[in-house]
């Protein structure tokens, strides 16, 4: 009898830690995501200043800059889930380098100092999203690894506990750029 209560304390405890443990990864990606959103919040609300600045050198750009201010509202929409949100940031962030690197054919817009203010903002912001992401890389990683190994897998496949996605290249951003090309526009 008492072994058997030894044992069923010990199995309540690797149960309570286990179940803490997942708990606990679960918060720490859910609180950093928070800080990803708010840096993301951040660079939304930089890229109106930036388009409006920007438009009135960069007409046949047009199409870009629509796409950047319809990707910025879809972001800022209420409710979107976390992998919208992931998503619409990887075809953000392409957009946006379009910009940067288009800018840099126009000297008048490179020297006005309200562009190099926003630039020099956005790219502070950019900075601020890499490492965030780097931070909810490693902390979903963490709760993915928990999730998927024995025995914590037990506990979280009771929990109900799913896979979380990380933050991805696009394919786009992953290729070189041909800076040859675009001054040859």
């Amino acid at each position: 009898m008492n072994e058997v209560s030894i044992f069923l304390g010990i199995v309540a405890v690797i149960a309570i830690v286990m179940y803490n443990s997942l708990i606990s990864k679960k918060n720490q990606v859910d609180n950093i995501f928070g800080g990803v959103d708010a840096v993301l919040k951040k660079r939304f609300d930089l890229i109106p200043n930036l388009v409006a600045s920007v438009t009135q050198y960069m007409e046949h750009e047009k199409t870009t800059l629509e796409k950047i201010t319809e990707l910025r509202a879809q972001a800022m929409k209420p409710g979107i889930s976390d992998d919208q949100k992931i998503a619409l940031d990887g075809k953000l962030t392409a957009a946006l380098g379009a910009i940067t690197i288009a800018m840099e054919a126009y000297p008048d817009l490179k020297a006005n100092e309200n562009v190099m203010h926003l630039q020099r903002s956005l790219n502070e912001a950019e900075e601020q999203i890499s490492a965030a992401r780097r931070a909810y890389n490693q902390a979903v990683t963490d709760l993915n690894n928990a999730i998927e190994m024995f025995p914590t897998n037990l506990m979280a496949s009771y929990m109900k506990l799913q896979r979380k996605p990380v933050f991805e290249i696009t394919v786009n951003e992953r290729q070189n750029v041909d800076v040859v090309a675009l001054f040859n526009k």
